[in-house]
């Protein structure tokens, strides 16, 4: 039966994050803050990393009236930068980082890659259609109870249109930081993200 253990505990071999004072460098958080995100973290998943279903059943927590699943799986992709199908705590954290004390650049990058599904450099209309519904979806009837069915596609429109400068059918990182710089309404509707995050 050791034997048996012994395996047991190789397959759930904890991920150790890298040192608290390299984190400490690439984030804006301090070690002290770092180890108070950390135990939370692990409280939450004791391997050390998040697969895409735990990630979505802590999310669901915080959206009890909607259906937070397909929004946190674009979340969750985002959060996965080696885009390996797990969120380690470092990616965690970095993620954070940006969302709660980056730049607005910084800020506008990251969603910018949130919304670009397909990582191909360029966010189309279905891409975003796609994340506004699930945003509809998370937030549930009692927060929009006076929305009709097609108002995420109005919203849609009425975004895209704006960013798209050149006209071509896609949105470029510049073009949606352009956008989002230069109109206070694209500018509040993504605040909605440090409420969502």
């Amino acid at each position: 039966s050791d034997k048996i253990e012994d395996e047991l505990e190789m397959t759930t071999v904890c991920h150790r994050p890298e040192g608290l004072e390299q984190l400490e460098a690439q984030t804006n958080f301090t070690k002290r803050e770092l180890q108070v995100l950390y135990r939370g973290f692990k409280n939450e998943c004791p391997s050390g990393v998040v697969n895409e279903e735990t990630f979505k059943q802590i999310y669901a927590q915080f959206f009890p009236h909607g259906d937070a699943s397909m929004y946190a799986h674009y979340l969750f992709n985002a959060f996965d930068t080696a885009q390996n199908g797990s969120v380690k705590f470092e990616d965690f954290v970095i993620a954070l980082s940006i969302l709660l004390r980056g730049t607005v650049h910084e800020k506008l990058r990251w969603t910018f890659n949130l919304y670009d599904i397909n990582k191909d450099g360029y966010i189309n209309k279905e891409e975003m259609m796609d994340i506004v519904k699930a945003i509809y979806d998370m937030m549930g009837k009692y927060t929009y109870p006076v929305l009709k069915e097609d108002a995420p596609r109005q919203h849609v429109e009425v975004f895209f249109q704006k960013m798209d400068k050149n006209k071509d059918g896609v949105v470029t990182l510049d073009e949606f930081i352009e956008s989002c710089q230069e109109d206070d309404n694209i500018m509040r509707s993504l605040q909605l993200f440090e409420n969502v995050m």
